[in-house]
C-alpha cells in the first residue's frame, strides 16, 4: 500500500534506541573479543570524530552520537540493512527538534517519575545479569551513580520526544467521510490482509491460604521488627536475606514513594505515609502478601522506605482442592450444564474478568480483540488451535501475586484471516485513516518548525539526501 510506505517517516511512535531499553537482548549476547591495534592518532582526526555534526536550537548532535546510536542498534540485535548513516543522523535531528520545542512549549517532565522508571529498570537489569558489579562492567561504568545518571538522561530525552509528539497530534480526529475517502484512495484497489483475531475468556481458580500459614508469616515479620527495634539488627540486611519481593530485595527492600503519584497498591501507600522517620510498621496485608515497612527519610513529597514481603505458603491440600474445583467446572461446561460466562461469574477468582463473563481485555488496545500473531507467546500456545466455544485443558500458572493458580480458556469469537472489508473492519480502517492524518499533521508541523528553528548542519553531513528539509533549501 502507498500508505504504508510513508509510515517509516512517521515519528508519532518513534522508539529511541537507548541501550537501557534494549538490555534484555544485550546482556545475553557474548562479547566479541576485541583486538587491540595500536596506531598514531592525528589530532585533527580526533576533532572530527568528536566534532559537532549539527546544532538544533539549544541542542547539539555530535559525530560520536551517530556512532553510539548505530552501536546501540546492533547491540539490540536490530538489523541496519538498508538504513544509511544519513538516515540515522536524520532520526537524531528529529529527536532534537522535538526536545527543543518541548522546552519552548513549556512541557513539564516529571523527574520523579523518570527516577522511578530508572529504579525499576536497574532492578530488572540487575536481576537479569546477576549483580550490580556485572552490570557496571557490562556498560563500562565506574559507579552505579554514573550509570543512573546516563539512564536518567536517556529516559528523560525519550519522554520529552513522546510528550511533544502527543501534543502535536492530540486533537487530530477523522470523520466517517474521511475514513471512506481513505479506504477508497489507499486500500480498496489492493485490500490488505487482516490477520486472524480472537476474543478470549477465562476462568481462574486460586488455591486459598490457610489462617495457620498466614499467622506464620505475621509472626516472622514481628520477629524481624522486634530484632531491629530492640536489638539494633539491620532492616536492610533482613530485606536482602528474607524478602520475597525480587524487585527490591537486592537493594535492601528500598523504594522511593511520592505522595502525589500512586505507584504502589493503596494499602502499602497508606501505611508508608502514616509513619514517622525511623518508624517500622506492624505487619499488614496486600494482594502480594504480608509486609513490614521502615520509613527512612521524608523529602518533601518523597518518602524513602524499605520493606520486607513474605507470602503465606499454599498447602498441597489447597492446591489439590483448587485443581479439582476447576476440573469439575470444565466438565460441567463441556456437558452443557452451565454456560462459560455463568461459570466465570460463579467460581472465577479473577475479579477483573469474572463480571464480564471471563472476557479478557487486550492490555495494548484496551478492547477484547487479540490479533493471533501478537498474543503473548505463552497464551498463544494455549489458544492457537481452539475453535469457537471450545474449552481448553486446565493450565497451571504463577505470577507476582500467586504461587500457583489454575485456569481454563475459551474462544468466544474467532475471525479468520481475510481481506480488509470496509463494513466488517471499519474500526481498523478508521485507525489507519487516523494514523495517516496524524502522519500528515506531524509532517506539516516538522516542516514549519524546521524553518523557524536555528539549525546548522556541519561538514560532510551537508551532503546527506535528507527526507526533511534540514538544510532549509528553497523549494521549487
Amino acid at each position: 500500500m502507498k500508505f504504508l510506505t510513508k509510515v517509516k517517516y512517521f515519528v508519532l511512535s518513534i522508539l529511541m534506541l537507548s541501550s537501557f531499553t534494549t538490555m534484555a537482548q544485550e546482556i545475553i549476547e557474548e562479547k566479541q573479543e576485541e583486538k587491540k591495534v595500536e596506531k598514531n592518532i592525528d589530532p585533527s582526526q580526533r576533532i572530527k570524530l568528536d566534532g559537532v555534526a549539527a546544532v538544533i536550537g539549544d541542542y547539539v548532535v555530535l559525530d560520536s552520537d551517530i556512532d553510539k546510536r548505530i552501536e546501540q542498534a546492533r547491540a539490540a540485535g536490530q538489523s541496519l540493512e538498508g538504513q544509511t548513516r544519513c538516515e540515522i543522523f536524520g532520526s537524531l535531528l528529529e529527536e532534537k527538534l522535538y526536545m527543543h520545542h518541548s522546552i519552548q512549549d513549556s512541557i513539564v517532565i516529571n523527574d520523579a517519575e523518570i527516577s522511578l522508571n530508572v529504579d525499576q529498570q536497574l532492578n530488572a537489569f540487575v536481576q537479569q545479569i546477576g549483580s550490580m558489579e556485572k552490570l557496571l562492567a557490562f556498560y563500562k561504568k565506574d559507579s552505579e551513580q554514573e550509570l543512573r545518571d546516563e539512564m536518567f538522561a536517556a529516559n528523560r530525552d525519550q519522554r520529552m520526544v513522546q510528550m511533544m509528539q502527543q501534543k502535536v497530534i492530540e486533537e487530530v480526529e477523522v470523520t466517517p467521510e474521511e475514513v471512506r475517502q481513505f479506504y477508497n484512495r489507499e486500500l480498496k484497489a489492493e485490500p490488505p490482509m487482516i490477520g486472524t483475531e480472537l476474543r478470549l475468556a477465562q476462568i481462574v481458580v486460586i488455591p486459598e491460604t490457610t489462617p495457620e500459614e498466614e499467622q506464620k508469616v505475621i509472626d516472622q515479620l514481628n520477629e524481624f521488627r522486634t530484632d531491629v527495634l530492640e536489638n539494633g539488627a539491620s532492616f536492610t540486611t533482613k530485606a536482602v536475606l528474607y524478602s520475597e519481593d525480587e524487585g527490591s530485595k537486592r537493594n535492601g527492600g528500598k523504594y522511593s514513594l511520592n505522595k502525589k503519584r500512586p505507584q504502589m497498591v493503596k494499602e502499602f501507600r497508606e501505611v508508608a505515609f502514616s509513619l514517622e522517620e525511623g518508624e517500622i510498621s506492624k505487619p499488614f496485608k496486600t494482594e502480594y502478601g504480608y509486609h513490614i515497612i521502615q520509613l527512612e527519610k521524608i523529602r518533601g513529597q518523597e518518602y524513602d522506605v524499605r520493606h520486607i514481603l513474605l507470602k503465606p505458603k499454599v498447602t498441597n491440600d489447597a492446591i489439590a482442592k483448587a485443581k479439582e474445583e476447576i476440573e469439575k467446572v470444565r466438565e460441567k461446561i463441556i456437558a452443557g450444564d452451565i454456560a462459560f460466562a455463568d461459570a466465570a461469574l460463579e467460581v472465577s477468582d479473577e475479579e477483573e474478568t469474572k463480571f464480564e463473563g471471563g472476557q479478557l481485555i487486550n492490555p495494548e488496545t484496551r478492547d477484547y480483540v487479540f490479533p493471533l500473531t501478537k498474543i503473548d507467546p505463552e497464551l498463544y500456545v494455549q489458544v492457537q488451535d481452539l475453535k469457537n466455544g471450545e474449552v481448553s485443558p486446565v493450565y497451571s500458572e504463577s505470577d507476582l501475586v500467586n504461587q500457583v493458580k489454575f485456569k481454563i480458556l475459551t474462544v468466544t469469537d474467532r475471525i479468520d484471516e481475510h481481506e480488509a472489508d470496509f463494513a466488517k473492519d471499519y474500526l481498523k480502517i478508521k485507525e489507519l485513516a487516523l494514523y495517516d492524518k496524524q502522519l500528515k499533521v506531524i509532517g506539516k508541523w516538522q516542516k514549519e518548525k524546521i524553518m523557524e528553528t536555528y539549525i546548522k548542519i556541519n561538514g560532510e553531513h551537508r551532503e546527506c539526501n535528507f527526507e526533511a528539509n534540514w538544510l532549509k533549501k528553497e523549494e521549487n
